[in-house]
């Protein structure tokens, strides 16, 4: 992603937006959250590596994505029912800036102006990941050009 949540964001409302932030950090391996729990906080990512993973029914079905620095990690706070949509495990030593949802949530309803860059941002944040998993899929599930070019017989 080229710009960062923070960096998306008009000074001001960035500088208030750090004031609901605390400084973070996640050792190799560690469950950052779980599908399907609280979606309480979120974070951006200064350094180390964040794998997004998808596990159903006891089991885990596999990694759907990896963030890094300047990465936004989680977005379902900002959407009722605020529960996590895919879980989150740290792959090497991340720092980063955990922010409190409710209280940007509520900063959001008291400022407007920014609580519009700051959803904007964070629906730019899904759609681009949205997009880079089609590609991904379609990267491993599409015909090789020569299936597809094969006349049916």
């Amino acid at each position: 992603m080229a710009m960062t949540l923070l960096n998306a964001l008009p000074g001001q409302g960035r500088d208030r937006l750090m004031e609901f932030s605390r400084p973070v950090s996640f050792t190799a391996g560690t469950r950052i959250f779980e599908d399907r729990g609280p979606a309480d906080r979120f974070w951006v990512i200064r350094t180390g590596a964040v794998n997004l993973d998808l596990r159903g029914h006891g089991r885990e079905v596999g990694t759907v994505d990896m963030l890094g620095h300047g990465d936004l990690l989680g977005w379902s706070w900002l959407v009722p029912p605020y529960t996590w949509h895919l879980g989150a495990e740290a792959f090497s030593l991340v720092r980063a800036d955990e922010f409190d949802a409710r209280a940007v949530r509520a900063l959001c309803n008291e400022d407007p102006v920014l609580g519009l860059a700051l959803t904007r941002r964070v629906l730019e944040v899904v759609a681009d990941r949205l997009q880079a998993t089609r590609v991904r899929l379609l990267g491993v599930d599409a015909p090789q050009e020569s299936e597809r070019t094969l006349p049916h017989r």
